[in-house]
């Protein structure tokens, strides 16, 4: 990077922040610390929404993934847009009739306290330890870029987004998402472009290179539960776990529960079934993209320069120096027959092209063996470090081969979309905290700025907490795979929990507090004895919990406790 680049960063991130809080300034009320503007648009709230979901894991570890894996993983999206619906549908007007700040509100409504206390910790526990790997992400670009150590980036950057959440609240998380998202889509678009000008062939050429190895495969109806990414997980268990983040995660509800009317929220959800398979798709597509354009330019052996040059300019990098040349010149021989390819399938000659492929991807497999073995030889050197660096696939394209200016462009994108979920998370931690917890237990009468004052204390300690679990998020999964597996574990259960408030009348309190915690017991143990695809643990959690519920109604018989008259109430 070089003066222009970290100008336009400078100028984004803290032109866009510094509005939010200056349009925020002296805020006091509750509702719209907690909540937002009461005003919102569809438009607004539909971008909200987006902008919460898409963190930086997205723009940064998706194309890693695509790059890895082509576009199977869009399949985890499939069961979006009808969870979307549902939510419209039922869960919505129920929260905007009772007027909560937080979902969790509903529960003790419908059933009794600890049951939304039992939910409301579900969230903390997850969103917590999610939001650590959301100061994560950026924190990489900034150590790989900069040169400096990853942990001192980790507290610098989160103590940026801490100081940013903390003084500006919900209203002001709303208010500069629908900046920082132009800045998001103008980088990843501009950088589309300019990898389509760069490939060595045209855009025809490099479908046909990545169709023939295995990375257009967007949908697999295979039913073999096993595998992590197919139409049937994505299409089932995408769907409670969509139906689960949106509809019950308060970094998403507190994003739509505002809004000018119900109308208007219904609507900025509308506006993410339609866009949000779009957009992964075509992240995805560009990582897709990214690793044909690096099958005739050099790529390095390991995307993680920094940590292969720390080690290969060492007395033990020898071997790693070796396998650079092996792996440089097996490059070579794969280029030639990657070229031979295209020259025959432009040809029309259907045999040449099918021995030319064939010679490809064997050449392919050759380059890929060696750096297999590049990983290995790295983690005999240093055992502490990654072997996964597909994170780090994008962030060494943008670097080596995007102009200045732009370069700037995408890392402000980078962070804003840091900013725009990591505000949102915190602000939800912290609002949860205050109103499901302290409110509820420590102190039930006070006035709105004590309130406000204790969100903002809440919110400061989870990002610490958030930033604590940063610091040791070395983790084997791919970033936006991590984040996901977290969120299955545990949304099934809380997913549960409001469904059978919603459709199941006679279950009670007690019952469903109980189930929860077996299930949540249940999914945990699968998980750590199982081998199949993590989003059948939502499908899983959300079962299970349902079936014990109503058996232990059964056993336990009417609840004086629970009452369903109110939260009824809350859908006519």
């Amino acid at each position: 990077m070089n003066a222009l680049d970290f100008l336009v960063v400078i100028v984004s991130m803290v032109g866009i922040a510094a509005y939010g809080v200056w349009k925020t300034k002296g805020k006091r009320n509750l509702d719209g610390y907690l909540k937002g503007d009461p005003s919102m648009q569809w438009m607004g709230i539909g971008i909200s929404v987006m902008a919460t979901q898409a963190s930086a894991i997205t723009f940064i570890s998706t194309p890693g993934q695509g790059f890895d894996s082509g576009l199977g993983f869009v399949q985890n999206y499939f069961g979006m847009p009808l969870a979307l619906i549902l939510i419209s549908a039922v869960f919505l007007p129920v929260y905007r009739r009772l007027n909560v700040f937080t979902a969790y509100e509903f529960l003790g409504r419908r059933f009794n306290a600890r049951t939304r206390l039992l939910g409301a910790a579900l969230f903390l526990l997850q969103r917590g330890l999610a939001a650590g790997i959301t100061i994560y992400a950026p924190a990489i670009i900034l150590s790989t870029v900069l040169g400096w150590r990853l942990d001192l980036t980790i507290i610098l950057s989160g103590c940026v987004v801490i100081v940013y959440t903390v003084l500006g609240g919900s209203q002001a998380v709303s208010l500069t998402q629908k900046y920082q998202m132009a800045v998001i889509f103008g980088g990843m678009v501009l950088a589309f472009v300019i990898l389509v000008v760069k490939l060595p062939i045209g855009l025809t050429d490099a479908l046909t290179i990545a169709g023939g190895c295995n990375k257009l495969e967007a949908v697999d109806f295979s039913l073999n539960i096993q595998k992590r990414y197919t139409f049937w997980s994505g299409l089932l268990g995408g769907f409670f776990l969509s139906l689960s983040y949106f509809g019950t995660d308060q970094s998403q509800v507190q994003r739509y529960i505002t809004g000018a009317s119900l109308r208007e929220s219904r609507l900025g959800l509308m506006f993410n079934a339609v866009f949000k398979i779009p957009m992964q798709f075509l992240i995805l597509l560009l990582g897709v993209l990214v690793f044909v354009f690096f099958q005739f330019e050099a790529p390095p052996v390991f995307f993680n320069e920094a940590a292969w040059k720390a080690r290969s300019v060492r007395e033990s990098g020898s071997e790693l120096r070796a396998i650079e040349q092996e792996y440089a010149q097996a490059h070579e021989r794969k280029r030639e027959r990657m070229i031979a390819w295209v020259e025959a399938a432009r040809a029309g000659d259907a045999p040449a092209e099918a021995r030319a492929r064939e010679q490809a991807l064997e050449a392919l497999q050759r380059s890929a063996a060696i750096r297999e073995a590049g990983k290995a030889a790295l983690l005999k050197a240093a055992p502490q470090a990654s072997s996964n660096d597909a994170d780090y696939v994008f962030i060494a394209f943008v670097l080596k081969y995007l102009p200045h200016g732009v370069v700037g462009l995408l890392i402000a994108a980078f962070f804003a979309a840091a900013l725009s979920s990591k505000a949102a998370e915190l602000n939800a931690l912290g609002s949860t905290t205050t109103v499901d917890f302290y409110r509820h237990i420590v102190k039930k009468e006070a006035g709105d700025a004590h309130y406000v004052a204790a969100s903002k204390w809440f919110t400061f300690f989870w990002g610490l907490v958030a930033l604590a679990f940063a610091l040791f998020a070395n983790l084997a999964e791919n970033l936006i795979q991590a984040i996901n597996i977290i969120g299955s574990i545990f949304y099934g259960v809380v997913l549960a929990l409001f469904l059978v408030a919603f459709f199941l009348r006679r279950v009670g309190g007690r019952a469903v507090f109980w189930a929860a915690l077996g299930a949540q017991l249940l999914v945990f143990a699968l998980y750590f004895t199982l081998n199949i695809s993590y989003l059948w643990y939502n499908l899983i959690g959300c079962a299970a919990c349902v079936l014990f519920s109503l058996i232990l109604q059964a056993l336990f018989g009417p609840d004086p406790e629970s009452s369903s008259r109110e939260a009824i109430q809350g859908c006519r």
